[in-house]
């Protein structure tokens, strides 16, 4: 298939430091790719190599079919990068944001203003086109960095933690506009903090742990990784929880999690309704009351913890 950005085995040390031993890794044209991995597992080294800020020691890499460092320029003409911070200048208008980098971009100044004022549309920022960049609150901040990003309308883009310090609603906001950037055929690199923001965007996940690849699939192919459901039951005393762990061990096949404090079990699901049939006549034998119940898929949290070993970012 057709591959807009590659990777195969990227390696990179600083001085005594290996930052990256061998990341291998495809994005398809026209998809999410999310790289996840604790602090310091090689991230951002990762996408400073793709673009073009920094040279790999060793391996090899191809964005939009060029090569990332034999052909910086050809590679820089053909993507944008918005990165853990904004970069716009707080003194300028957000137009005369847009309209200034159009311009030093060799767009010219009547197609520089034409750009900005669709921009400053399409991320809702048109009502305030006109203030400058300082009074923006932290969330049209994201968007204009975001906007200035694609004055060149570049096929590939890498966001580095681009929703970092945002509130939930503005985190969303900017997922849905991701969205319709790649519903339009924008292909992206995404590096994230935040599992939810990779399972809601993403294609396909890498996962990166001390500069190598340690997991890559869709994310409803690592979460079955993991494991199955499982039913998170609460019993209505937490003096209750030792006389029903009691009564299941006979009738489960695997032990289940207990937490005493908030007289919670956590029962792996084997067998689905059957399974959740068994519990339910098993407790009820024992007259143990239950509070509460659920069914819990496994999320990317639980991937993170139990690939890398770390708690989640």
């Amino acid at each position: 298939m057709d591959m807009a950005i590659r990777a195969e085995g990227l390696h990179k040390r600083h001085r005594d430091v290996v930052a990256i031993a061998d990341i291998h890794l495809g994005v398809r044209t026209g998809t999410v790719l999310g790289l996840l991995g604790p602090n310091g597992a090689g991230k951002t080294t990762t996408v400073q190599i793709l673009t073009t800020l920094t040279t790999p020691d060793g391996g090899h890499a191809e964005v939009a079919g060029y090569d990332v460092v034999r052909q910086p320029h050809e590679v820089r003409r053909r993507i944008g990068l918005a990165g853990q911070y904004t970069a716009v200048d707080e003194v300028l208008t957000g137009r005369e944001n847009l309209v200034l980098l159009g311009t030093l971009l060799h767009l010219g100044r009547r197609e520089a203003r034409r750009r900005a004022d669709e921009l400053l549309e399409r991320f809702r920022l048109a009502d305030a086109a006109h203030r400058p960049a300082r009074a923006y609150s932290g969330g049209m901040r994201r968007r204009l960095d975001l906007a200035s990003c694609l004055i060149t309308a570049p096929p590939v883009l890498f966001l580095d933690e681009p929703t970092t310090g945002l509130d939930p609603v503005s985190r969303m906001e900017l997922w849905g506009q991701v969205r319709e950037l790649v519903d339009g055929g924008t292909t992206v690199l995404l590096t994230t903090q935040y599992l939810e923001e990779a399972d809601y965007l993403a294609d396909q996940i890498v996962v990166v742990d001390s500069g190598r690849v340690i997991a890559d699939g869709t994310p409803d192919e690592l979460k079955r990784k993991v494991g199955s459901e499982w039913l998170e039951l609460t019993v209505a005393s937490p003096a209750d929880v030792t006389p029903a762990l009691a009564a299941l061990r006979p009738a489960l096949t695997a032990e289940p999690t207990v937490d005493t404090q908030k007289g919670r079990l956590s029962i792996p699901l084997d067998d689905g309704l059957n399974d959740i049939a068994t519990v339910a006549a098993v407790l009820r034998r024992a007259d143990i009351p239950v509070a509460d119940f659920t069914m819990r898929r496994p999320t990317l949290d639980d991937v993170f913890a139990h690939l890398t070993g770390h708690p989640t970012p």
